[in-house]
């Protein structure tokens, strides 16, 4: 729905405003069932809001004129409040655009939106009109043709044409490779795809799971569950969780889902036969949301893992993950309120960083 140019005279009869050199949008926008924002065209800052918008961020209109979009922008792309304030930007000097952005709500909740820009003139100064949506469950439904695609096309084929070439091998009389060895190679990549239906079976899951379903639980408790469980599969393997700062978060298996990932994938991708990864849970510096920080000895992700879980990137032939684990973590923390960021390092290891919505302790706590 695109709202198109709003009169002079009815922008002037919006609510009322301490700044009246700045405009007002129309009472009749707070019917609307569309997140309305009205943006300074050089700041990003914004200028008014309907009450559909002040739902969706959670902040009321006196409280988004103070805030600059870093508060309201995820970190997701690296650029956060700079690259929103470049598209309005280029909204008031050149032409209307949609896209689509992740937000981040005063509750530390992270969702996905589409805006549309327009231009909105008001006494020679030329606005910046933003229709808001939030589109979190067009994005995980995009999400899994997205990635059902990816691993018909990569994962499945490349694996069976694996287990096909050595079981040519096998019934071939004249052929020159060890039968141990075709058997070795065709069980690992039963096995690869044995993990990738797994781990599509677990964003399955995730998706459709009803938000009610969830458990408000200590981070470290939550964390040291998982952490228990991977102890067990991997006995030689060292794994170390520590709490900086008492936390709590509503969860559901997503959460499990994704430490555990994160950790198996610091276990089986070291060159030690007794590696070690640590844990920590603090408070985020920068954002007060609950930071899960995992660090292994594993050799740095290659950057085009990292390309592929970038949703302002395609999935092509050329760039695409190997693997299913590097998804699910992503997914699974974005499902409840997070966000995943990996920080590889120049020579051996990687941080994987967990943030979540951080949550009041329960009356009782166990």
């Amino acid at each position: 729905m695109q709202l198109g140019a709003v009169s002079v005279a009815a922008m002037s009869q919006g609510r009322s405003r301490a700044d009246s050199t700045e405009p007002a949008l129309p009472t009749a926008y707070d019917d609307l069932h569309v997140g309305i924002g009205l943006h300074d065209p050089e700041t990003g800052r914004i200028v008014d809001a309907n009450v559909e918008l002040e739902q969706l961020y959670g902040y009321t209109t006196p409280q988004l004129r103070e805030l600059d979009l870093s508060v309201l922008s995820a970190n997701t792309y690296g650029e956060g409040q700079y690259g929103l304030t470049r598209q309005i930007r280029t909204t008031a000097t050149d032409a209307s655009q949609t896209f689509e952005w992740r937000i981040k709500r005063q509750d530390g909740q992270l969702c996905w939106v589409e805006i549309t820009l327009t231009t909105q003139p008001h006494n020679g100064v030329t606005y910046v009109l933003a229709e808001v949506t939030e589109i979190t469950d067009y994005k995980h439904n995009d999400r899994r043709v997205s990635l059902l695609q990816r691993v018909l096309r990569h994962n499945l084929r490349n694996e069976i044409s694996v287990i096909g070439g050595f079981a040519d091998q096998l019934t071939d009389p004249a052929g020159t490779i060890p039968v141990d060895t075709c058997g070795e190679k065709i069980t690992t990549a039963a096995r690869k795809l044995s993990r990738v239906a797994e781990s599509m079976k677990q964003i399955e899951t995730t998706i459709t799971t009803d938000s009610a379903a969830r458990t408000r639980r200590s981070v470290k408790s939550a964390v040291n569950d998982v952490a228990a469980d991977v102890r067990a599969a991997y006995p030689t393997a060292t794994i170390r969780v520590t709490e900086q700062t008492p936390l709590w978060v509503e969860i559901d298996e997503a959460f499990d889902h994704a430490i555990r990932h994160a950790l198996e994938n610091g276990i089986e991708h070291a060159d030690s036969d007794a590696p070690t990864v640590t844990v920590e849970i603090d408070e985020s510096p920068n954002t007060g949301r609950v930071e899960i920080r995992i660090d292994d000895e594993g050799p740095p992700i290659a950057p085009m893992e990292l390309t592929a879980l970038d949703d302002q990137h395609e999935t092509t032939p050329t760039r695409h993950g190997s693997g299913c684990g590097l998804f699910v973590m992503k997914w699974c923390l974005e499902s409840l309120g997070g966000e995943l960021r990996i920080e590889p390092a120049d020579d051996r290891g990687n941080t994987v960083y967990c943030y979540l919505p951080p949550q009041s302790p329960p009356e009782n706590k166990n």
